[in-house]
């Protein structure tokens, strides 16, 4: 049995907005990022997605959360995991206890059953990064963290990671290796043409499958909308 959120999602609310307000026009993109995932895996059937960016604050975590959201709410029985052991963030987004998390796993401080969380929202379930451990990428890159996706897969439908930036460390590289693809956030406002293109580079030495790119912060002249747009990285 995995851990029931006790209570109700708030904070969650604020920073969904896939939760907050389903109808509105970034869901729908949202929504449409999904579709063309399901596009673009259509020969193979897809069990784990990472979700890395090149540098801080381009909006990887939020939008991770808005896609393992749109995901659940298919149907699909979804775990969205903090593998970001530099500055976890899913603990925050879903008022969770990070006492214990992936790193406890890793670590065999604690059973994955005690570190997965229900979180009110039908399908989803979190797995909290745990304790900031001294070595990430020796843990990221570890046999333990290769059993514990196999294990996982036995009892979700899709695994959903959120890792640190490309350019800062290694983990979202070693991870992408082990993931059936990768997406790349984009901050259309902030990120140089230079820093999105040696990130991808960095996938591709790694021979990470790249499903596309997330372009962040992006605003329709008209309506002045901030929205996600999906492409694929070419």
């Amino acid at each position: 049995m995995f851990k029931k959120k006790k209570k109700p999602l708030q904070s969650a609310a604020r920073k969904l907005i896939t939760v907050d307000n389903s109808k509105s026009i970034i869901s729908e993109q949202f929504r449409t990022i999904r579709t063309n995932i399901h596009f673009s895996t259509a020969d193979k059937e897809l069990r784990s997605i990472l979700l890395t960016s090149s540098s801080p604050s381009e909006g990887k975590s939020t939008s991770a959360s808005n896609i393992a959201v749109v995901f659940a709410q298919e149907g699909r029985k979804v775990l969205l995991i903090d593998a970001d052991m530099r500055k976890p963030t899913m603990h925050h987004t879903f008022q969770l206890n990070n006492g214990t998390g992936l790193s406890s796993v890793l670590t065999r401080q604690a059973e994955v059953a005690d570190v997965i969380h229900e979180v009110g929202i039908e399908n989803l379930h979190v797995m909290p990064c745990g304790p900031i451990p001294p070595n990430p990428a020796e843990l990221i890159g570890s046999q333990a963290m290769k059993a514990l996706i196999e294990q996982l897969k036995l009892d979700f439908d899709l695994l959903i990671f959120d890792a640190p930036p490309l350019l800062s460390v290694a983990d979202a590289q070693i991870l992408s290796n082990e993931c059936d693809g990768t997406i790349l956030v984009v901050n259309t406002g902030s990120t140089e043409k230079d820093s999105a293109v040696k990130a991808k580079e960095t996938l591709q030495s790694a021979n990470a499958r790249i499903l596309g790119v997330l372009m962040n912060n992006y605003t329709l002249a008209k309506d002045h909308y901030y929205y996600q747009y999906y492409g694929t990285a070419e």
